[in-house]
C-alpha cells in the first residue's frame, strides 16, 4: 500500500450482466420486483426497459478493490449514490464498467473513488471506498 498516490488506478475491471444474473441475484437477494426482469413490467412504470438491481450494482463495484486489499475486512465505509440505471437488454445484456483511483491518503487510511459506468455513462455517483492500509 505504500507508495500510492492521488490519482492512481488500483483495480479496474467490467462485468458482464445477462437477464440470468438478475434472476440469481433475485433469489440470493429476495427481490423479486418485476422491473427486474420484466420489459413489460418495466415499460408500464415508465422505466428504460429492465434494470439491474442497484445493490447488485453496488456490490459488484466495491467487489473490483477486494483482491487489492487482499481482505474485504478492511474496507471501513463504502457509500454510493444511484444517479442511472443500468438497463440489462435480454439478448444484449449489460456491461459495467468499474475503474477504482485513490482518491485521498492518511497514514492509516485510503479513500477509494470508484467510477462506474454502463454505456459510456456513469451510474453510481459519490461511490467512495474508506479502507484501513
Amino acid at each position: 500500500m505504500s507508495g500510492l498516490t492521488v490519482g492512481d488506478v488500483v483495480a479496474e475491471r467490467t462485468v458482464h450482466l445477462t437477464r440470468e444474473s438478475l434472476v440469481r441475484y433475485a433469489g440470493a437477494s429476495g427481490d423479486f420486483n418485476p422491473i427486474h426482469y420484466r420489459d413489460d413490467v418495466a415499460a408500464n412504470v415508465g422505466l428504460p426497459g429492465v434494470l439491474a438491481h442497484g445493490m447488485l450494482t453496488m456490490g459488484l463495484s466495491v467487489e473490483t478493490i477486494v483482491p487489492w486489499l487482499g481482505d474485504a475486512g478492511r474496507i471501513l465505509e463504502y457509500g454510493v449514490r444511484f444517479t442511472r440505471p443500468v438497463v440489462v437488454d435480454a439478448e444484449a445484456g449489460a456491461d459495467v464498467t468499474v475503474v477504482a483511483k485513490i482518491g485521498a491518503a492518511s497514514d492509516d487510511e485510503l479513500r477509494v473513488d470508484l467510477t462506474v459506468s454502463h454505456a459510456d455513462t456513469t451510474v453510481l455517483g459519490k461511490a467512495q471506498v474508506r479502507v484501513r492500509v
